[in-house]
């Protein structure tokens, strides 16, 4: 019966929360790794107890794992045991009483206006035709301009995109759709990018292709392009626009979008219906990373932070 629980239990999730294909993944990943260390000691699902999953967990610690990883995978198998509790798997939760390491809290990367204008730039000049520049621009000013997580960015059925917008219908986590406003160079981009996708797609249509649903359509498996791919370009722009690579993600710009809008006096509650956050206090993090700009900007700044290097004279 235990070698059934994990399909399961991400069939349900699929099916009842609608969760992203990336999520299961790691579910998938996090579940079958405790399941090889219960089997390692002829235990599984079935008859673990609050002791095995505690073993377990010091075991992921003395590997080296972050907390972070940890939290994750502890996530993974309380949602797992009260799943096979209100199945009737089990008549107890052996995992409900059991502490989360908790994370260390760190504030997010993010970017200066300077650097971002430097990204925008070099979308519009890096590719190799014009097809290429016209395609990045519009990733990168639609990323900038919404604040969209990237799978949601690659993922855009371009039936949201059509009609030069104002705003753009997004499909967030677990399902949830948000509005989101479109910026002028966001909405040119993206009437400039739509023009050329329907030229590339109506030559590889003539030639026996089927018609592509995506705003940013691909011919790998999802048919769209992936997180992996656009990750990879953005460091190359970055490199190209001489922007620390190190410090360039797709998060990244989710990221300046927030902190830029919080530091020219957006509220925050319109940040966090943007973003799609389920919670304000996820938002409120970007509210330190704003403090702690200011704070460093009076450092470098005010002149009574600095030594006195006057000498009086007599």
């Amino acid at each position: 019966m235990s070698d059934t629980w994990i399909p399961t239990f991400l069939e349900a999730q699929a099916a009842e929360l609608g969760a992203a294909r990336n999520t299961l993944l790691a579910y998938g990943r996090d579940l079958i790794d405790a399941q090889s260390w219960l089997a390692g000691r002829n235990l599984g699902f079935a008859d673990a107890t609050q002791s095995d999953i505690e073993g377990y967990l010091i075991y992921c610690d003395a590997q080296g794992l972050a907390k972070s990883t940890r939290a994750r995978r502890l996530s993974a198998i309380k949602q797992l045991f009260r799943f096979a509790f209100e199945e009737g798997w089990r008549a107890e939760n052996p995992a409900i009483q059991i502490a989360s390491p908790g994370q260390d809290k760190r504030l997010p990367k993010t970017l200066d206006e300077a650097e971002v204008d430097r990204l925008l730039d070099a979308a519009c000049n890096f590719g190799r035709n014009a097809h290429d520049r016209t395609r990045d621009t519009c990733l990168m000013q639609l990323l900038y301009a919404t604040g969209m997580r990237v799978t949601e960015l690659v993922s855009l059925p371009v039936s949201s995109a059509r009609g030069d917008p104002q705003m753009l219908l997004i499909l967030g986590k677990g399902g949830k759709e948000r509005m989101v406003p479109l910026s002028p160079p966001a909405r040119s981009a993206l009437a400039e990018w739509i023009i050329v996708r329907d030229e590339v797609q109506k030559l590889a249509q003539d030639k026996g292709a089927a018609p592509s649903r995506f705003l940013f359509p691909s011919r790998g498996v999802t048919g769209h392009l992936t997180r992996h791919w656009f990750y990879a370009r953005i460091k190359a722009l970055a490199t190209h626009g001489a922007v620390a690579a190190d410090k360039v993600t797709p998060h990244t710009l989710r990221h300046a979008f927030a902190t830029h809008l919080l530091a020219g006096g957006a509220d925050l509650r319109a940040i966090q219906t943007m973003l799609g956050h389920a919670d304000v206090a996820t938002t409120e993090i970007y509210t330190h990373v704003v403090d702690e700009r200011l704070t460093q900007l009076v450092m470098d700044h005010h002149p009574l932070t600095k030594a006195d290097t006057r000498h009086d004279t007599d």
